[in-house]
């Protein structure tokens, strides 16, 4: 019996994704740290606020939170080899950085609309609310920095 043809040679290989520690050292992947301390951080400063408007910074809290927790889960993912199992998770890590990105932006939207509401009461909450506001556009772009691993290795 004759063996199939081998598929033709291409002249790019993607690069494997490094288990264990070294995965932080490596460009793309080194963003994984920042999004997960700034997504924590808009998170805590949100909560520790006196909420101003609970709809709009409700928002904000569930898309802190659930960005961390996916983002977590992509961590741990790529830290133990749970990737290699799947041919599409450079789609589906491209499809969550991008739609992450989005709603990061409109939280970060929302969440300065809560600062300027907060300007006119106490200046604590209003610092604090500023920190978030500002946490919220790093993660923002962060995750748009992110959403580059995927196309890179895409």
């Amino acid at each position: 019996m004759a063996s199939p043809d081998p598929p033709p040679a291409t002249s790019y290989a993607p690069p494997d994704v490094p288990l264990g520690v070294s995965l932080f050292l490596t460009i793309p992947y080194a963003f994984f740290l920042p999004e997960l301390i700034f997504g924590c951080w808009v998170w805590m400063l949100v909560a520790a606020t006196q909420v101003a408007n609970p709809l709009l910074q409700g928002w904000v809290i569930y898309v802190s939170l659930t960005s961390f927790l996916i983002s977590l889960m992509f961590l741990l993912s790529y830290l133990f080899g749970f990737y290699k199992r799947y041919e599409s998770w450079r789609v589906l890590d491209s499809l969550y950085h991008g739609t992450t990105g989005i709603l990061y932006m409109s939280a970060a939207v929302l969440q300065a609309n809560a600062t300027i509401v907060s300007e006119t009461g106490d200046v604590k909450n209003y610092y604090i609310n500023t920190a978030a506001s500002v946490s919220a556009t790093q993660d923002t772009e962060l995750l748009s920095g992110a959403h580059c691993r995927g196309l890179i290795l895409s």
